[in-house]
């Protein structure tokens, strides 16, 4: 024995790792949340399985036997139970190579493919909106074609410079890079002159309707009334364009006058009753100035622009299914086409199911009241799930589009539980970050025989991937363990820290058994705990991690924890209302936990992993990731600076349990 602790002295003083020939291969007990030797979670598994077992026997004894009796008459052999099988990696492309998107390209097998991302930039982006950057730049990436980011900047009222940066900083984040970045407003002369043309076909009028007639055209809001036509309608082409230039010229106030498309009032189809084409807005516009008191409408701008762009697969979510006829009229009516090889077409549109996660808000004006309430911290506030939000929290943007290929793409909406989506990010992360030791909630122990200057350690980065390196880590004579690692007094079925009990330090020479502690008379809070090595128990139950005093290179961070930020998974059916549902604890902060000094080489060596738009080296904060050995996946957050470092948690090791 004596001969076995020199060796593991030796061994530290010479930096390597502690008895590694020795060490036990530690592995995560998910129920418990410690870390323990692979035979001592054999055992606990097996004693699980079995209590398992019986209750499952006795809950399925009554219906096996019928079964059992009809598998004999039938003269079969009981079936074998499938042998599990390893999950294959998802073919990144395989959204594109079967089903629904698969079906568009057959409809229309036209190349060059060109497609585009048209937003509205009157607010920030959030997840579903990466499910339409995904299908609309990888479906033109993945046939070798192009895909424009186009803002359809038609409505000054509410488009800010903000928004503008903010989408194109998130479409290059996701690693796409749009072969054209576009503007409705380039094409505000063109549509102008459509809109003219339109008029001398007879197929608009300016109507001075206010809202009490447009809904009784329509039906009277239920549909119970016949629909009409408005009489403005009966105007002739040439008074409708003296009034349309008086419009342009700024002779009519905001909602006295407005062009409308003469389509099919007995359509059942409402996106064909009539439809505005121009409003009067006394706005200036952030890239035209004062020159247009008009401006068009999303109805009437976006089929004509995706002509004007020879855009050939307008990919588009369900809830333009029905706007698809009103762009057909309007194309065919005005004969706009654009030009494909030797022919012509028109731009084939088609809808899939929007992507939504159960227990968020993605209204623009809920998520402003949110950050103007002080609910959140901000727009990027990582309990929010735009996608600065979602982005700060430190979610890669691999993971995002890694989980929007594993959805597939359908005609469905999709309301995903948050759960799911947590869950595939904890997957991307577990293969691709590396792991370091983090304590929330820092308590001394002062290890009594231990050395005085301390012994390196080295531990690798990851225990499955060679390739991510190792840190080298001081073991103080002091060091911090998380608080809920001991307790006052030992109980059955506790198996960390506690006077007079033996728990493994994670990586260090020996175990430890707590000797005395002591405490706060005010708080009633554990102060310190004095220890001694354990060198006789070669192989703990459990290990807990730990980091080391200051001088190792140990820093004092702030951890925010962050939970869902609603109790329910739909918040607006709360009987008090939407923000009587917020969860009081989405955000637990720990001002005083402590990191190991490997935090330093992982900040150098970012971004973690360097995939999708933080391949291109344009990174920020956040992509410092890794894994806080029994605690959870997080990032740097970017409130820190040179004195505080901050840091976000990503999502938790597993789905929180209490842990024992």
């Amino acid at each position: 024995m004596a001969e076995a602790i020199a060796d593991a002295a030796a061994k530290l003083e010479l930096g390597e790792p502690a008895a590694a020939d020795n060490a036990p291969k530690l592995m995560l007990d998910e129920e418990t949340g410690e870390m323990v030797s692979k035979g001592e979670l054999k055992k606990r598994l097996a004693k699980r399985a079995k209590k398992a077992m019986t209750k499952k026997n006795k809950e399925e004894k009554s219906k096996s036997v019928p079964s059992d009796l009809a598998t004999a008459q039938a003269g079969a052999a009981p079936k074998k139970p499938k042998a599990k099988e390893e999950d294959a990696p998802l073919d990144p492309d395989a959204m594109f190579k079967q089903g629904f998107l698969s079906e568009v390209f057959k409809e229309r097998p036209v190349k060059p493919v060109v497609t585009r991302f048209p937003p509205e930039p009157n607010g920030f982006l959030h997840i579903g909106h990466s499910k339409a950057i995904a299908v609309n730049f990888g479906f033109a990436k993945y046939h070798g074609g192009t895909c424009n980011l186009r803002f359809d900047d038609t409505n000054p009222e509410a488009e800010e410079e903000v928004y503008f940066t903010a989408i194109e900083d998130m479409v290059r984040w996701l690693g796409y890079k749009p072969d054209k970045i576009t503007y409705s407003s380039d094409n505000f002369q063109k549509l102008y002159d459509k809109a003219e043309e339109l008029i001398g076909l007879g197929k608009a009028y300016v109507c001075h309707c206010g809202d009490d007639d447009l809904k009784a055209q329509r039906g009277g809001g239920d549909g119970s009334s016949p629909r009409f036509r408005c009489a403005h309608a009966d105007q002739s082409p040439e008074e409708n364009l003296k009034k349309f230039r008086d419009m342009r010229d700024g002779k009519y106030e905001p909602r006295t006058a407005f062009l409308r498309m003469k389509q099919d009032i007995e359509n059942g189809n409402p996106q064909m009753w009539d439809l505005a084409a121009y409003r009067v807005l006394n706005k200036p516009h952030h890239r035209t100035g004062d020159k247009w008191k008009i401006y068009p409408t999303y109805d009437f701008t976006h089929c004509l622009c995706d002509a004007f762009e020879g855009i050939t697969h307008s990919l588009c979510t369900t809830e333009f299914y029905l706007s698809r006829e009103s762009y057909d009229w309007l194309n065919s009516t005005l004969g706009v086409v654009h030009k494909v090889d030797a022919g012509c077409l028109s731009t084939e549109q088609r809808e899939y199911g929007r992507l939504s996660i159960s227990g968020s808000i993605m209204s623009k004006r809920k998520l402003k009241e949110l950050v103007e309430g002080g609910h959140v911290r901000s727009w990027d506030d990582p309990r929010l799930y735009t996608l600065i939000g979602v982005k700060r929290r430190g979610v890669p943007p691999a993971a995002i589009l890694s989980f929007i290929n594993s959805l597939g793409i359908t005609t469905t909406n999709s309301i995903i539980q948050s759960s799911r989506f947590e869950q595939s990010i904890r997957n991307y992360l577990e293969k691709t970050v590396p792991r370091l030791m983090l304590v929330l909630d820092p308590v001394p122990v002062v290890i009594e025989d231990a050395d005085e200057a301390g012994n390196d350690v080295t531990i690798p980065f990851s225990p499955k991937d060679p390739t991510m390196g190792s840190r080298t880590v001081k073991f103080t004579k002091k060091v911090y363990i998380d608080r809920s690692d001991f307790r006052e007094q030992d109980e059955p079925g506790y198996f960390r820290l506690a006077p007079g009990k033996t728990v493994g330090l994670l990586n260090a020479p020996f175990p430890i058994t707590a000797v005395s502690f002591t405490k706060d008379e005010a708080t009633g809070k554990v102060t310190e705990i004095k220890a001694r090595f354990d060198k006789e128990t070669a192989k703990p139950k459990s290990f807990i991690q730990w980091v080391g005093a200051e001088e190792s290179g140990a820093r004092k961070c702030e951890v925010r924890v962050h939970n869902q930020l609603f109790l329910s998974e739909n918040p607006s059916s709360h009987p008090g209302g939407w923000l009587a549902d917020i969860n009081p604890e989405s955000e637990v902060v720990y001002p005083d936990a402590m990191i190991e000094s490997g935090f330093a080489e992982v900040q150098t060596r970012a971004p973690w992993p360097a995939t999708a738009g933080e391949s291109s080296g344009h990174s920020g904060p956040e992509s410092v990731r890794f894994q806080a050995m029994r605690v959870g996946y997080f990032c740097q957050d970017s409130d820190s600076t040179e004195d505080k470092l901050v840091l976000n948690r990503i999502v938790s090791l597993k789905e929180d349990k209490e842990k024992k």
